[in-house]
This record gives structure tokens, C-alpha cells and sequence, in this order.
């Protein structure tokens, strides 16, 4: 798995008048999603060590903001199961149910979603406002291996500068993670 960073965000990015299904077959808009001051979209998949560091992490972030109504979080796998198993619509309901999931876990089966939104690893995190503009795109935290480490919670502070009207972090530090996992084109 080659480690991969996302790119520094883009600020003209919005929220894309998009649909998809989660892993229960639920057709999902991300416009209604983002209807909240504050929608967090965040890129992930079963098999990346990166995102498994992290994933008990985003669910008590989640969690966390579970009584703030202004607050919207969504996971999205765009991985091509043909390369990961664990990646498969039927692994992602499981892990969603496993690991009591508090937000919709979408399937952007055709990557269409991560095209758009220029998306190329897991963990790839990102914040927009209130008016659907990316606001935050980056890494959870400054130690992605260990909690225990961790000194600066870049997402959580996001979300908070979003929520209270404040700037934009100025230092967005990319993630890191397992590439997007794209299906070969047949022609």
C-alpha cells in the first residue's frame, strides 16, 4: 500500500449536488447532508491501516458532536473492492453495524464522488460550511499512529472554528493515508 497525501485544499470546492446509496441501499443526497452549518465528509475504507488507527477516533469525534444539530458527519468509500475484500459493500455494512457507526457510511461504487471532490487517499477529511464550501481539508490529528500522542486535534478544531464562525485554519496539513483504490479503465 503506498502511502499517499492528500493535496492542500481547494477553497472554490463545494458540495456537489450528488446522491448516493450507504451500505444499508439507502439512497443518501449530500446536499440534504449539508444542509447544517457544518458537514463533515470523510473518505475512508475497511482495509487501510491509516484509517483503522484513527476510525475509533472520527467515532468519538462523532459522537462528541452527536448533541450539536449543526453538525453533519458522513464516511464515503470509493475503493474498488476488486482489490481489497474487506472494501465489498457487504464488509462495509458489517463494519458499519460492528462498529456502531453514529453517521451514514455511503458507497461511491462508480468514484465518481472522489473524482469530484479530487479525493485520492483514506483517511482524506474534509469540512464545508454552511454555504457548501470547503472549509477544512486535512488530517484528524498530529499522530495518526498513536492517541495517546496526540498534541493538536486539527479536525475537532476545524469543526469548531466552522461552527463559531471563525476563519479557516491557515495550516491545513494534509492527511495521510492508503491511495483511493480506482477501477481500471476498459478502454
Amino acid at each position: 500500500m503506498a502511502l499517499t497525501y492528500s493535496p492542500k485544499s481547494q477553497g472554490d470546492l463545494k458540495v456537489p449536488e450528488f446522491s448516493l446509496k450507504d451500505v444499508f441501499g439507502k439512497t443518501v443526497d449530500l446536499r440534504e447532508l449539508s444542509s447544517k452549518k457544518v458537514f463533515c465528509l470523510m473518505f475512508i475504507c475497511n482495509h487501510c491501516p491509516y484509517v483503522k488507527a484513527i476510525e475509533d477516533r472520527l467515532i468519538a469525534l462523532a459522537q462528541n458532536f452527536s448533541n450539536e444539530s449543526e453538525i453533519q458527519f458522513a464516511a464515503v468509500c470509493s475503493n474498488d473492492p476488486s482489490d481489497y475484500e474487506e472494501d465489498s459493500i457487504e464488509n462495509l455494512k458489517a463494519r458499519a453495524v460492528e462498529k456502531k457507526y453514529p453517521f451514514p457510511y455511503l458507497v461511491d461504487e462508480s468514484q465518481e464522488l472522489a473524482r469530484m471532490l479530487g479525493a485520492v487517499c483514506t483517511p482524506d477529511l474534509y469540512v464545508f460550511d454552511r454555504q457548501g464550501s470547503v472549509f477544512y481539508r486535512g488530517r484528524l490529528d498530529d499522530s495518526w499512529r498513536d492517541p495517546a500522542k496526540v498534541e493538536s486535534e486539527d479536525l475537532k478544531e476545524a469543526l469548531l472554528a466552522a461552527l463559531t464562525g471563525k476563519d479557516a485554519p491557515v495550516e491545513q496539513i494534509p492527511s495521510m493515508g492508503c491511495s483511493i483504490k480506482w477501477k481500471v479503465d476498459p478502454s
